[in-house]
């Protein structure tokens, strides 16, 4: 492999949220990689750096071009350069949708479990969060449509953020689920918010699809979230873009974000993702996905051989593992907890992502194959002394 993502970088010390640790614990739970990001990217940065001088910044015509490029020959869907806005992040502009299109106690729907801070950005906001459940079944998830039209018919839900691909548990949504969601919300008259941040973290051989790419209700009854900040580790950048095909939606978007001062790049933000979505950039995560992906086969490995009780679910996106843990507990909560004292291994409790996820931990295996190696023994570790207790 001509990337050497088997180095273990030193993070302590760096201000680094997911290592703020002490020093015998291995954290393993929020989504950023161990890894450096593509050399592009840093040569990139370390370029602009050297200019010394960091003003205020537009947006060239090269980073229009960058996104679309890369969606229109890696995701198959063409972007319009009207349709692109710069964001200084998914979350930022996913509560800045919130509050300009939606209004106080009106209901915004999600798929749990999901992504923990979709709760923040509803509740946050005055704003309901209504459940979706996903059905768990035979180690998978899929969509309960019936639930998901009889929470859209409900006159107080306005929007829906959906997660595509889903994190926590890794699905990868299929067109014609897509096309069905994008169907009942246009008809019950309840926009979609697409989050499609981890796109470009899928298995070796498999890609996404774009919300907005499926059919024309889709298309015009949706905002998209994307960024290059997770598949090349570089979110600490503030660098993000939402996609906006339907002018009066777009308009309305472009002035609620500009509203909310998160619509101004920093002065690495646009030259990150302009060298981040090229040739280089690709060639980069085709090597890191594989690394990635060979990170989840030992995973899956050990866990048959090791930890047959502890199932893993999807191994098709993101580089975050959904373990089910029910046969040993139902408080993930309480769980972590003792994994950290007594293991010394710092997982995502799933009670986080909703009261489904209670029997559920997360794990991020985006990190050198020695520390996942360290983390599974942790994780051995903590289970028999969490039997025994």
């Amino acid at each position: 492999m001509k990337y050497d993502f088997d180095e273990v970088i030193d993070r302590q010390g760096t201000n680094s949220l997911k290592w703020d640790v002490s020093k015998d614990e291995l954290p393993m739970w929020v989504a950023d990689m161990d890894f450096r990001t593509a050399p592009c990217v840093q040569k990139a940065v370390e370029k602009r750096a050297a200019h010394g001088v960091f003003g205020y910044n537009i947006i060239p015509d090269e980073w229009y071009e960058a996104y679309r490029f890369w969606w229109s020959k890696y995701h198959g869907f063409s972007i319009d350069r009207d349709w692109l806005i710069f964001t200084t992040g998914v979350i930022p502009a996913i509560s800045t949708a919130i509050r300009k299109f939606t209004t106080p106690a009106e209901k915004v729907v999600i798929q749990t479990p999901v992504y923990n801070i979709f709760f923040n950005s509803i509740i946050n906001n005055g704003r309901r969060v209504l459940e979706s459940p996903l059905v768990y079944k035979d180690g998978k998830y899929t969509m309960d449509l019936d639930d998901l039209e009889k929470k859209f018919s409900d006159p107080l839900t306005t929007m829906m953020l959906l997660c595509n691909p889903h994190n926590p548990v890794g699905e990868i949504w299929s067109r014609d689920i897509l096309e069905k969601v994008g169907e009942l919300a246009y008809r019950h008259h309840v926009l979609v918010l697409s989050d499609e941040i981890h796109c470009d973290l899928t298995a070796p051989g498999l890609s996404y699809i774009p919300f907005a790419s499926v059919s024309e209700k889709c298309k015009n009854n949706s905002i998209t979230a994307i960024a290059p900040t997770k598949a090349f580790n570089i979110a600490g950048l503030n660098s993000a873009a939402v996609v906006v095909p339907d002018e009066g939606l777009r308009q309305r978007m472009n002035r609620a974000l500009n509203t909310d001062e998160v619509a101004e790049p920093g002065c690495f933000a646009i030259e990150a993702a302009v060298a981040a979505f090229s040739e280089e950039g690709h060639d980069w995560l085709i090597n890191l996905l594989e690394y990635i992906q060979g990170n989840k086969d030992l995973v899956e490995d050990f866990l048959r051989e090791k930890l047959p009780k502890v199932r893993l679910i999807s191994k098709d996106a993101t580089y975050l593992l959904w373990l089910d843990m029910s046969f040993y507990m139902d408080d993930a909560e309480e769980f972590q907890e003792f994994l950290r004292q007594k293991a010394g291994l710092y997982l995502s409790s799933g009670n986080v992502y909703g009261d489904c996820g209670r029997s559920f931990m997360r794990m991020n295996v985006a990190c050198p194959r020695s520390l996942v190696e360290e983390g599974l023994l942790r994780l051995e570790k903590g289970i028999g002394l969490w039997v025994k207790k």
